[in-house]
């Protein structure tokens, strides 16, 4: 589907809401946002891997994961790794996953510096294709401003390109 089924808008000035179209059916979604052997192919914007991901997905659990610039044309971002940590909150397989996300360290020491998201993405069937909707909220204005100032729309849009990718591979 690509970018073209992609549309974005920021409600209340603190929560940037995402959708997109994806080929492939709810379940499969559902299953490539919810487990480290998937997450791993594609979570992270071009030119970034994932050298670690754990996922405990269960209320509670926590998904920690580290990206790393690979692409020695990003120039000062090569080499660079930005550490994540989530914690599950709600869990209603296959509609919906609701995490709180921080920025941390390699031991998931949250970096409090760092505006923390809310975030809910849900899944919803469109015959054999999904629309995936997600809403990352924070705390104040400044702080979704703060990461959109960091690149964020495109690291999405990068890394939705990637989920395309890696469902195409599933078929």
């Amino acid at each position: 589907m690509g970018r073209e089924s992609q549309t974005s808008r920021v409600e209340n000035e603190r929560t940037l809401v995402l959708e997109r179209v994806f080929d492939a059916p709810q379940s499969v979604l559902f299953n490539v946002y919810s487990s480290a052997e998937h997450l791993k192919h594609w979570w992270g914007p071009k030119g970034w891997e994932v050298p670690y991901c754990k996922v405990d997905f269960k209320v509670g659990g926590v998904w920690h994961y580290c990206m790393k610039c690979v692409d020695k044309n990003q120039g000062s971002y090569y080499g660079m790794e930005s550490w994540g940590k989530a914690i599950y909150k709600n869990i209603s397989a296959p509609q919906k996953i609701e995490y709180t996300d921080y920025f941390s360290d390699k031991d998931a020491n949250v970096n409090k510096d760092l505006p923390t998201t809310d975030s809910v993405v849900e899944f919803v069937p469109m015959g054999e294709k999904t629309k995936m909707v997600t809403r990352a909220t924070y705390a104040t204005p400044e702080g979704l401003k703060t990461v959109m100032d960091m690149g964020m729309m495109e690291g999405i849009s990068q890394t939705w390109d990637r989920l395309d990718e890696h469902l195409a591979t599933l078929k």
